[in-house]
């Protein structure tokens, strides 16, 4: 689920590029009617800097503490109909960097659509033809400036879920379950990269 980026440091230096990317992946599970199953993630995340400038962000959320892997960044939830599931990956744009392009790519599994429903948080800009990916402008600053990704720090699991559906899940087995992946970028911006498309060309994981 994680994108790792190698080698590519010397590839954007010298494009004088600056991109930070970290991912998270929202995992959930199922509860209902006496059925149970848990899918732990067991990649940690990645986070790779091509320098140019000085550019910092991490992507986190609250850890669920219901997989027992102390790892805030792959969690498991209780997938009850018409429930609320509280999730709020945020991306923290580090005090200092400069000014930059910020984009969250957020990808769904095949079937998270049948079972959950959500929305992108205030402030970001769906990016033109990139499906899943959304994006701000940031500004140095002092302090430290945090962005949630997920409207209202929720997802909601639709009412019309049936037990069957769910037990359907348990009997495919972990690697069916609904997952979301969430993965944060920043670009610096500079004379040379003046819009969202520009920067996100240089983004080396782009569609």
């Amino acid at each position: 689920m994680f994108t790792k980026h190698s080698k590519q440091n010397k590839k954007f230096a010298a494009s004088k590029v600056a991109l930070v990317s970290v991912a998270v992946v929202l995992v959930l599970c199922s509860l209902i009617g006496g059925t149970v199953a848990w899918l732990i993630a067991d990649t940690d995340p990645v986070v790779n800097t091509f320098t140019y400038g000085d550019i910092n962000i991490d992507l986190t959320e609250t850890d669920t503490n219901k997989d027992g892997d102390s790892n805030p960044n792959t969690n498991n939830y209780p997938m009850i109909p018409g429930n609320l599931i509280t999730k709020d990956p945020k991306v923290t744009f580090k005090a200092e960097s400069e000014n930059a392009w910020l984009f969250v790519k957020v990808e769904e599994s095949a079937n998270f659509g049948t079972f959950m429903t959500y929305e992108i948080a205030d402030g970001w800009t769906a990016l033109a033809g990139v499906a899943g990916v959304y994006y701000m402008s940031v500004d140095k600053a002092a302090t430290d400036a945090e962005y949630y990704v997920i409207k209202n720090n929720t997802v909601t699991v639709k009412p019309e879920v049936t037990k069957e559906m769910l037990n359907a899940l348990d009997a495919n087995g972990a690697t069916d379950y609904p997952q979301l992946t969430v993965t944060a970028y920043a670009v610096q911006r500079d004379s040379n990269i003046t819009t969202a498309a520009d920067a996100w060309a240089k983004v080396p994981t782009n569609p």
